[in-house]
């Protein structure tokens, strides 16, 4: 019996040796996350307060963003800002970065639980090799859990790189809403009071004789430069701020027109305009050769040019539907 009772105590106290050498180290590992991620974040913080789009190379990178412990989101944009990459599209989106990153970090609902940062290629190509990255500019969510998903690529090409769409989407990713503010812009208040102030003078300098003021020609140029700016997609430009085009890193050929349906470039509306333009063009010149006075000779040349107008342009801007609509049924000339 004694030695029975002798062999439980020591069953015991074994027990109780192996459960303290498991979980006394668990504990020190878990006092050894919490100050290094105590550091990470203080880190971070030192650097946003500092500037509010943290830089960062490869070291950086591997240790703040993809190492863990982390229990903090990092919005980063891959870019190429330096100008001997050309990357127009880079720098417009830059500046809508900085702008979102400002509005979060002057904010005051600002915590520690998001960070703004930025890859330049020429400072973290290996990064970019990482990540199998080809593209630039890429916005990329790195979540406080888990690697990033499908969704955590931000889809620039169909929603623009505005800060409100980008604040949009890091919404939908963190639940981490920003209210964009930003700077003052004057330019549209000087541009309109300018415009006034021409308007008036006309006006003031004119005021013995206010014919033009009903002038049909004029009043209709008007409202035709107003239906094909509209037309033409400016708004949905205004609105989802697109780039103006798109160049290959690896080819240097530049895309005029989105591939895609639900997107397009600011350049794209260019061209639309351009060939709706045109088309109102041939059949303006169309209706005068058919109601005009003027000497047959000159009305058959007005009318031959407006033909050639409408059938050119009219072709040309078939084949653009063709190229965004796939499989698009219609077709003319040269589309």
């Amino acid at each position: 019996m004694a030695a029975r009772w002798c062999l439980r105590c020591v069953s015991a106290n074994m027990a109780v040796a192996l459960l303290l050498s498991y979980g006394v180290p668990s504990a020190s590992a878990q006092r050894k996350k919490e100050m290094v991620l105590s550091e990470k974040v203080s880190q971070l913080m030192e650097w946003t307060n500092k500037r509010p789009v943290i830089r960062m190379n490869g070291d950086k990178f591997r240790r703040l963003v993809k190492a863990p412990p982390r229990n903090y989101s990092v919005i980063v944009m891959f870019t190429a800002l330096q100008l001997h990459r050309q990357c127009v599209v880079c720098k417009q989106a830059d500046e809508e970065f900085q702008i979102l990153a400002n509005s979060w970090r002057y904010s005051s609902a600002f915590t520690n639980r998001i960070f703004f940062a930025m890859v330049d290629f020429d400072e973290g190509s290996d990064v970019f090799q990482m990540l199998n990255m080809n593209s630039a500019p890429t916005f990329i969510n790195f979540p406080a859990k888990g690697k990033p998903k499908r969704g955590d690529t931000y889809e620039l090409q169909v929603r623009g790189f505005s800060a409100e769409q980008i604040a949009r989407w890091i919404a939908d990713r963190t639940d981490v809403n920003i209210r964009v503010i930003r700077p003052p812009n004057y330019a549209g208040p000087l541009m309109l009071g300018l415009l006034l102030a021409v308007i008036g003078g006309l006006v003031y300098l004119r005021r013995s004789n206010m014919e033009f003021l009903f002038n049909k020609t004029g009043w209709a140029f008007a409202a035709l430069c107003f239906v094909l700016a509209m037309t033409s997609g400016q708004m949905w430009n205004h609105i989802r701020g697109p780039p103006y085009a798109h160049k290959n890193p690896h080819t240097g050929h530049v895309n005029y027109i989105h591939g895609s349906s639900q997107a397009q470039f600011v350049a794209e509306t260019h061209i639309v305009l351009l060939f709706n333009g045109g088309v109102t063009l041939g059949m303006v010149l169309l209706c005068e050769a058919a109601t005009s006075d003027m000497d047959i000779g000159k009305r058959k040349i007005m009318c031959v040019a407006g033909f050639v107008l409408v059938v050119l342009f009219f072709s040309w801007m078939l084949s653009i539907f063709r190229s965004k609509y796939h499989g698009y049924p219609y077709s003319f000339l040269m589309s």
